[in-house]
């Protein structure tokens, strides 16, 4: 694989916040992916988001298994930790670095075949463990690296680029991640930088596990007319439950919404992400409301986005298991090893 380094130039006039840094400070190396991909503009939005909220690189934990989506935090934090797991095993991965330390921010990266095919155990329990993580799908409905199989995520009948049919029903990720427990779930679009950039926001803030499922359509075998993965058949069967603005705890709100019901939902921290409903019946704190919604509009083609489900009440993995809010890596000999009369006190517990 070759990696290019960006010119180390940087315009004396770039913008910075309150860190000091620039959005160049959040880049990574060159993208190798097809020019055109989703994918790209998907690492510009973490780019831009990491950049408004005053991100330092060492906060930030990006992990990933295999595909061109995993390819793609090559692209920007190069300043960040960062680990490239095996095929479909980056939730117990990022599982694992969370337990051991709860400072860091986890942002997860994967694909629709390394997500819902080889993957879809390991994501299943990522969410009913309530890791505090933000997990990102890049879903094309392709195998790009193989030359364009259809994946679990592609729609039934959305033919390949060859004019083979797909035999068999998509699995909705989004729908999966609200069936199984998790906290924020959103969809948006890899072109849609005004919504996605507010709910990679929302999400790095959630307390829990924030699923993202962002269409990202592959220009090389899935962007044709009979796919309903292609940037044109997005556009035109795209419907927003709701129009997003993040707003930071430090900031006025100062969003200009036109006439509407508009509702407030409070992270973890203080910050806010107001939603203007654009549906006015549509409540993305009800379960089951946000899954009749998506059912309803997917037989009918359409495929919603934005914020679909918060439950802003839940607990973390850390909550449940009350565990040290000391990094394991910095805790003190005689926190790890206690005694032999706290092992026998632990031990007539099993009794």
């Amino acid at each position: 694989m070759t990696y290019i380094k960006k010119p180390a130039i940087r315009h004396p006039g770039l913008r910075q916040n309150n860190l000091g840094l620039t959005r160049r400070d959040y880049e990574g190396v060159l993208s190798t992916l097809c020019a055109g991909c989703g994918h790209d503009s998907i690492s510009a939005a973490i780019i831009e988001t990491c950049f408004e909220l005053d991100l330092p690189a060492n906060r930030i934990a990006k992990l990933s298994g295999i595909g061109c989506s995993s390819k793609t935090p090559n692209y920007f934090l190069d300043r960040a930790h960062g680990f490239n797991g095996v095929h479909g095993r980056m939730p117990s991965v990022a599982t694992g670095a969370n337990i051991a330390n709860r400072d860091l921010i986890y942002l997860g990266i994967s694909g629709d075949g390394d997500t819902a095919s080889i993957g879809l155990g390991q994501f299943s329990h990522a969410i009913r463990r309530r890791v505090n993580m933000i997990y990102i799908v890049e879903n094309n409905g392709t195998y790009g690296l193989t030359k364009g199989q259809f994946s679990a995520t592609n729609d039934r009948d959305s033919k390949s680029k060859k004019g083979e049919d797909n035999l068999f029903d998509s699995i909705d990720l989004a729908m999966l991640g609200i069936q199984l427990g998790a906290g924020f779930v959103g969809r948006s679009f890899s072109g849609d930088k005004d919504q996605l950039v507010p709910l990679m926001k929302a999400a790095m803030r959630y307390n829990g596990f924030a699923l993202l499922d962002i269409i990202s359509p592959c220009v090389t075998f899935n962007n044709h007319a009979a796919s309903t993965k292609s940037y044109d058949y997005i556009r035109d069967h795209s419907e927003a439950v709701d129009k997003l603005d993040f707003v930071p705890e430090r900031e006025e709100i100062t969003a200009d919404y036109e006439e509407g019901q508009t509702i407030y939902v409070k992270m973890h921290d203080g910050s806010m992400m107001q939603l203007h409903k654009l549906s006015q019946d549509y409540d993305p704190r009800d379960a089951d409301a946000a899954l009749a919604t998506l059912r309803k509009r997917f037989t009918s083609g359409q495929v919603v986005t934005g914020l679909l489900y918060i439950d802003d009440r839940k607990q973390d993995l850390h909550e449940l298991m009350k565990t040290t809010k000391t990094p394991l890596n910095a805790l003190h000999m005689d926190e790890l090893c206690p005694g032999r009369a706290k092992l026998d006190e632990i031990n007539k517990e099993f009794a």
